[in-house]
């Protein structure tokens, strides 16, 4: 690959324990135009070691790695680099794993399953600052904190979200219940630019950084 095409892609690193997986992903993002692997680490240790010096752009990170789990290689990787975004890429779709993982400090969780397309598209979102989530998962970490909590309703919303006018909290609304950015905007009939523009304006006023720490503090936890 011409180094020049190298510098202007998305530097992904990889950290995943299945060898076959590891070289699939590899191959994957190194032939898709906009994208190149930095780098590609078998468990949480050398991970540890190579990502906090070559600076990638996105980690993808598996959960049950060998001698650490992902989760706790994340927890250590946002303590060296607190601005990294850290995407897990796992086989385990249950609350549990998905509120541990989203908990550590990963910005975004999509499923060993999902399309190539999709996760390179997932890649591209977390790099210019978003929180990708399938509607799946994120109706799932919905639903986790419903059962403690039910959904604000217009007339008691938590402190936090009060500042917010009425079109940021239709929103963090949509948000909340895993609608994507394209999605919204469809729905609020208003451009994809503006979700973006309302979202940044939504994520100062919170004092938040992420999709998930914003609808965290919609569900009043």
């Amino acid at each position: 690959m011409n180094k020049s095409k190298v510098n202007k892609a998305i530097q992904v690193a990889l950290v995943e324990d299945d060898p076959n997986l590891r070289a699939n992903l590899t191959a994957m993002l190194n032939s898709s135009s906009g994208f190149h692997c930095q780098g590609a680490y078998a468990d949480g240790k050398s991970a540890l070691r190579g990502i906090p010096a070559s600076r990638p752009d996105v980690v993808l990170m598996d959960i049950n790695l060998p001698g650490m789990l992902g989760t706790d290689c994340v927890r250590q990787l946002k303590e060296i680099t607190p601005n990294l975004p850290v995407l897990m890429l796992t086989v385990y779709e249950d609350s549990e794993q998905i509120f541990k993982s989203l908990m550590s400090g990963a910005t975004g969780y999509l499923l060993k399953r999902t399309p190539k397309d999709k996760l390179l598209e997932a890649i591209r979102e977390v790099d210019a600052g978003g929180a990708p989530m399938s509607r799946q998962i994120a109706r799932r970490v919905v639903s986790f904190f419903q059962k403690v909590n039910e959904l604000p309703s217009d007339t008691q919303k938590p402190s936090v979200v009060v500042s917010l006018t009425e079109r940021e909290n239709e929103v963090l609304a949509a948000l909340a219940k895993g609608y994507a950015y394209k999605e919204i905007a469809d729905q609020l009939k208003i451009s994809f630019e503006t979700v973006r523009t309302h979202l940044r304006t939504i994520y100062e006023k919170l004092h938040v950084h992420s999709r998930t720490e914003a609808v965290l503090k919609y569900l009043g936890r």
